[in-house]
């Protein structure tokens, strides 16, 4: 027992010395950024993401350096990794906005149905976590809800129950769909970033394929498939075709 309260001890020291270390050179990035060094700021904020994993504030802030420094293609990449940890977050969705005003590019996405569009824009108005904490909280208000229903007393009671059991339910079944959906878009990252200047679009994974329209850096499209060293890839008009993978970056 005394071996391992002295190894948790040294954990706990080697923990909170590795935060330590996080927190200096988060602070040196930002005060790289705040002094317009916005090279060494995007090199300290890259390293945090390598060694720490992925952050939506860090994704974040590196879009801004990255953007400060003229780089389109991976600011709107980052500001797109970090919308997909936190999908909520409005200024990183409005800076996107203002990044994908600098592209060449200018797609005009295919109408949705209102009611896709109405269930996407609910959906982003949380992270996954905060969907996934929401629905264990109804879930256990439901618990809660279907007590009272069934060994309640009074009959407004009762009616209370039933009503509200209902509610939450329904919440529940919403919150874990929509969990669950933003859970599978960074699981799966279906999208990618143009960073070539310029890409020719096959009409399939050959050089010798015909050319069916040109994209440039920044542009944002979809994988479907994958061919050898070959990517088969939609953009928001719904147009499909072929490039290399080395001319995007998944987000």
């Amino acid at each position: 027992m005394k071996k391992i309260k002295i190894i948790l001890f040294f954990l706990l020291i080697l923990a909170s010395g590795i935060l330590s270390a996080q927190e200096s050179v988060l602070k040196e990035a930002e005060t790289a950024y705040t002094q317009e060094d916005y090279a060494k700021a995007i090199e300290l904020y890259e390293g945090i993401l390598k060694n720490s994993g992925s952050s939506a504030e860090i994704y974040y802030n590196l879009g801004n350096a990255y953007f400060k420094a003229g780089k389109i293609a991976p600011a709107i990449l980052n500001y797109e990794r970090a919308l997909l940890n936190n999908p909520a977050d409005k200024d990183t969705r409005f800076n996107l906005e203002i990044a994908n005003l600098r592209k060449v590019d200018k797609i005009e996405p295919v109408d949705e149905f209102f009611l896709t569009k109405w269930f996407r824009s609910v959906q982003n108005l949380l992270s996954v976590d905060t969907w996934a904490s929401l629905g264990i909280t109804c879930f256990l208000l439901l618990i809660g809800c279907l007590i009272l229903y069934f060994f309640s007393k009074w009959m407004r009671l009762r009616k209370m129950g039933f009503y509200l059991g209902i509610l939450m339910l329904l919440i529940v079944v919403f919150s874990n769909i929509f969990a669950w959906n933003q859970k599978k878009a960074i699981n799966t990252r279906q999208g990618a970033i143009i960073f070539a200047p310029t890409v020719t679009v096959k009409s399939s994974p050959d050089t010798s394929g015909t050319d069916l329209f040109v994209l440039h850096e920044g542009t944002k499209v979809f994988i479907k498939s994958s061919l050898g060293d070959w990517y088969e890839i939609e953009i928001e008009d719904g147009n499909v075709g072929w490039i290399r993978q080395k001319d995007l970056e998944r987000i």
